[in-house]
Parts: C-alpha cells; structure tokens; sequence
C-alpha cells in the first residue's frame, strides 16, 4: 500500500461510504474485529481531516471501538463486493471473518486494515457521543430506533490514508 497525503485524496464520499459501504475495523493484530457500515463521514474537524463512524451496543465491533485508540476504515474494488457481504452478514464473536471473507490483516499506523482494499484510512479516536432521544431533532430520524438501540458516534483524526 501507499501512503499519499489526505489532500491527494479524489472520491465521492457518497458513493464510497453509503452506496458502496466499508469495513470497519478495531483492534490490534492479535486480536480485532471488524464489521461492513454505510453510514459514516468524512470532514474536517479541529483543524484536523476526520472521519465518523456509527455503531451500534450491539455490535461486536463496538468492544474493540471502545478499547482502541486506532480504527480503520477499508474500501475495497466492486470485485471484492462478497467480503463486505460476508463481514456484515457474519459475526466476530465465533468466525475468523478474514479468512471467511478471504482478504489478508495488515498492520497500518498500529490499526488493522485489509491488503485487498483499494482505500485505506487509519484513525485516531478523538471523540464519541451516544445518538439517543435528547440528541435527535428530526422526529422522523427516531423511526430508526423503535427499539432504542442507538447508534454511538466514534470521530477519528485520519493519521494516514494508502491506496492499492
């Protein structure tokens, strides 16, 4: 992978993120996990570029969120489609998703990401929130949690963005 700046960066956030979808990751080699989102973002916050992911308590994904510093956000070619699938349709909790979804950890700024991504983001955590009742304005956004199972928010300061 190469690194480039975040400047050098050319994408539709809207594509990548909400129609092609990403796998987001949390932990360290030893011991990770990672999950498909297409919800999140990226800015500039802080005078920082940043990215923002959500999560759901749920969420396996959510335990290594809360005790890492790092995550990392993976895009990967059209290709590669049945790795997102497998990823968001199978849990951590009892199966190796990398050799389930067949693409290879890497170690990238202390994060875990994935050699078959074309796009490789590593963050730093630099805030999170919890999205409930309070927080929510639009009404009709709250039809998203008849349960109550809100999403929390993680804002990373984007340390390194590589490309494949």
């Amino acid at each position: 992978m190469q690194k480039i700046g975040f400047d050098q960066l050319e994408l539709n956030p809207f594509t990548v993120i909400g129609n092609d979808n990403f796998l987001l990751t949390a932990g360290g080699m030893s011991d990770w996990n990672t999950m498909t989102a297409g919800w999140g973002g990226l800015g500039y916050i802080w005078n920082e570029p940043a990215a923002f992911v959500f999560v759901r308590k749920e969420r396996y994904t959510l335990s290594f969120l809360e005790r890492s510093d790092i995550f990392t956000l993976s895009f990967f070619p059209p290709e590669k489609k049945s790795a997102l699938t497998f990823c968001g349709t199978t849990t951590g909790r009892d199966t190796d998703k990398a050799t389930g979804a067949g693409i290879t950890p890497v170690q990238l700024d202390g994060g875990v990401a994935f050699d078959e991504a074309n796009l490789v983001m590593t963050c730093r955590k630099i805030a999170e929130t919890v999205l409930d009742d309070d927080a929510l304005i639009d009404e009709s956004i709250k039809s998203f949690y008849p349960l109550g199972d809100w999403h929390r928010m993680f804002i990373g300061r984007i340390l390194g963005v590589y490309i494949n």
